[in-house]
């Protein structure tokens, strides 16, 4: 059984946005920091944003002032808001928590 499971993208237009969550379900899930990653064809993943425990956000520069993360630990979920989307936002988007990953969501930035 995934632990994570992920909800949200799909097709965009530039300067669009969209929504993207996680829900988990580990009983300790605040006691672990969360985060989004992308992953390009060919390439490794690399994380875009990430929240501590205490609700302490860190961006990548690409998505710095366009990208919020934030975590419900009552609904336990880590949420990705990304707005004002660029063409090379299009990825695979997989949350992370702990040693869990979700399954992976495309999100597609085009006309």
């Amino acid at each position: 059984q995934r632990q994570l499971v992920e909800s949200g993208g799909g097709l965009v237009q530039p300067g669009g946005s969209l929504r993207l969550s996680c829900r988990s379900s580990r009983d300790d899930f605040s006691d672990f920091s969360g985060a989004w990653y992308r992953q390009y064809p060919g390439k490794q993943r690399e994380r875009v944003a990430l929240v501590y425990t205490d609700g302490t956000t860190v961006y990548d520069d690409s998505v710095k002032g366009r990208f919020t993360i934030t975590r419900d630990d009552v609904k336990r979920t880590i949420d990705l808001q990304m707005n004002n989307h660029q063409r090379e936002d299009t990825a695979i988007y997989y949350c992370n928590h702990f040693i869990s990953w979700g399954q992976g969501t495309q999100v597609t930035v085009s006309e």
